[in-house]
């Protein structure tokens, strides 16, 4: 299986070495997320499974008996695209794993009493598009003709225009909508980015929850002015004030983290400041906060520790919320089984929750939905350096095998 892995690995990412200075650039919707889809469906085949791509992009592979024709299935699956200079093993470890799943199936013989697909997400990351999880937003019908013609890349292409360029007709994007009556569940696979699994001594995670975000604009109004010639202590300095809300929203999630067992984390995490000269005071900056937790309350209290510390100032100053999406529990039954899988595998379950999204949060919507961490050596990711061992690999392989194999057709 290892040897397997290793091969299939390389060919999922489109290269003959994972050793890449530069990362790897599979941007949503371009030719280089298609060469990977290409490979997914050549590997889906070779294993026997029938492929379809729906109009969204995302691509269905599917394994059943003549008699299971039509039965609704178990799904398992992630995506190929990357951030950019990104690694090779978010989301590629899910689809890997996934597949090599339904090998080793296959190597022992054993026929499901039910359906099994393995789903290639398409535009899972939003480096290119402002907008996530793209392919399963239409597969769970979430994802509007409004939004396609709104959401733009930074070159000033829409979603809409991209789909087209895919080779995708964006009028039909309503068909990529899947009925209730088509899985019986969903079980995402996915590297950490984190080292809570390595640190607990665990061998995977079990997610029982997705830290979806608020994420504010702060608008923080100076005035400009001479650096050479303007007296300290008659300065609007915006990048002063904007430095010190940096300091607050740090210092203030770890006061909220003293008292609750849901942790929260709060990060100042862009920056403008204009105009941007070397010999002009900032008169203007705006501050990006990204601030995710599993529970809401926890995520709303920060909120409003930032309005209340914002209410104090005296230099004009402007909140304006970006994103405000409610944090989303899994599966109980299905996080169960998952945690129940070190008793078949003899690998140890870390009871988790995850910090980042991803593409099971919306599947959760429509059906019963799991996600598996395996470990990321040293947490990195979205990163050229982004790795997971070829063991920790095989481990993914056997956990998925091992939840198929003791699911029912229920």
């Amino acid at each position: 299986m290892q040897n397997w892995l290793n091969e299939k690995l390389l060919e999922l990412n489109v290269t003959d070495k994972m050793n890449q200075p530069e990362g790897f650039n599979r941007l949503s919707f371009t030719k280089e997320e298609e060469t990977a889809h290409e490979a997914f469906r050549k590997n889906a085949e070779e294993l026997g499974m029938t492929c379809r791509t729906d109009s969204a992009g995302n691509i269905i592979a599917r394994l059943e008996t003549k008699e299971q024709q039509g039965e609704p299935a178990r799904a398992l699956g992630s995506h190929l695209d990357t951030v950019k200079n990104g690694g090779g093993y978010d989301g590629t470890a899910g689809v890997l794993c996934a597949l090599g799943a339904v090998k080793k199936l296959q190597d022992e013989n054993i026929t499901l009493p039910f359906p099994l697909e393995v789903i290639c997400f398409i535009s899972e990351e939003s480096s290119r598009f402002t907008m996530s999880t793209v392919g399963s937003k239409a597969m769970t019908g979430k994802l509007t003709k409004h939004q396609l013609d709104n959401i733009k890349d930074e070159n000033g292409i829409t979603l809409r225009q991209a789909m087209e360029a895919f080779g995708l007709n964006p009028e039909n994007i309503q068909k990529a909508e899947r009925d209730e009556k088509d899985l019986l569940s969903f079980t995402e696979l996915h590297i950490e980015q984190g080292t809570r699994i390595e640190d607990a001594g665990c061998s995977y995670g079990a997610a029982a929850a997705i830290a979806c975000p608020i994420r504010l604009h702060v608008h923080i109004h100076g005035k400009a002015g001479h650096t050479g010639t303007t007296p300290m202590d008659k300065r609007q300095d915006a990048l002063v004030q904007a430095a010190e809300l940096v300091t607050f929203v740090h210092e203030a999630a770890l006061k909220l983290n003293e008292n609750d067992d849901y942790p929260l984390v709060a990060t100042a995490s862009t920056i403008e400041a204009r105009p941007n000269a070397m010999n002009v005071i900032p008169g203007y900056v705006k501050i990006g906060i990204d601030i995710r937790s599993v529970s809401d309350e926890q995520k709303n209290k920060m909120e409003e520790a930032i309005d209340t510390y914002l209410a104090g100032w005296t230099t004009a100053v402007e909140k304006e919320v970006i994103v405000r999406n409610d944090s989303v529990f899994l599966d109980q039954e299905m996080y169960g089984k998952l945690k129940e899988l070190e008793t078949t595998t003899g690998l140890k379950a870390l009871p988790m929750e995850s910090g980042a999204g991803h593409d099971v949060m919306n599947m959760q919507e429509k059906w019963p939905s799991g996600l598996i961490f395996i470990p990321c050596e040293d947490g990195l990711s979205h990163h050229p350096e982004e790795h997971a061992s070829i063991k920790d690999l095989e481990n993914g392989v056997e956990l998925l095998y091992a939840y198929l194999t003791t699911a029912d057709s229920r």
